[in-house]
C-alpha cells in the first residue's frame, strides 16, 4: 500500500517512475498487486478479468453477462500496442485485451485491489495477470 501511496504521489508530482511497458497498456490499465499477486487493473485501480468462454479476440460475455461484467472499453480509433489489441464487440462497441483475452471489470468489486470475480461461474472468470 505504502508503493502505491507514493507512486501516485510522484505521478501526480509530474514524475514518472519506471515500469515494464507492460505496465503502460491503454485506458490507462497498470499492474496492481492483489491478493492473487500481480494483476491487470483498469484507470481506476480496479481489477481486470479474464473470461474463459471467450475464444481469442472474441468476447462472448454479452446481454446479462455484460451488465455484471463491464467490458474495458476502447475507442473506436484505438489500435494495438504490443500485447494489447482492440476487438470489436456484437454490438459493435470496441473492447481492449491482452494477449488475446478480452478484459473486463466486475459490478460487485467495490474498491480497488477487491478480486470478487476471481473464480466465479465455476471456475469460468479469472483475474487478468501480466
Amino acid at each position: 500500500m505504502l508503493k502505491q501511496i507514493i507512486a501516485a504521489t510522484l505521478l501526480t508530482a509530474g514524475i514518472a517512475l519506471a515500469a515494464p511497458a507492460f505496465a503502460q497498456g491503454p485506458a490507462g490499465a497498470t499492474i496492481a498487486e492483489t491478493a492473487k499477486g500481480k494483476t491487470l487493473v483498469d484507470a481506476k485501480g480496479m481489477t481486470l478479468y479474464t473470461f474463459d468462454h471467450d475464444m481469442s479476440g472474441q468476447s462472448n460475455c454479452i446481454a446479462a453477462c455484460a451488465k455484471n461484467w463491464p467490458a474495458l472499453p476502447a475507442t473506436a480509433d484505438a489500435g494495438a500496442k504490443g500485447d494489447w489489441t482492440v476487438i470489436t464487440r456484437d454490438d459493435g462497441s470496441k473492447q481492449w485485451a491482452y494477449k488475446g483475452k478480452p478484459l473486463y471489470t466486475f459490478v460487485k468489486d467495490g474498491k480497488p485491489g477487491d478480486i470478487t470475480g476471481d473464480g466465479l461461474a465455476n471456475g469460468a472468470w479469472h483475474v487478468a495477470t501480466p
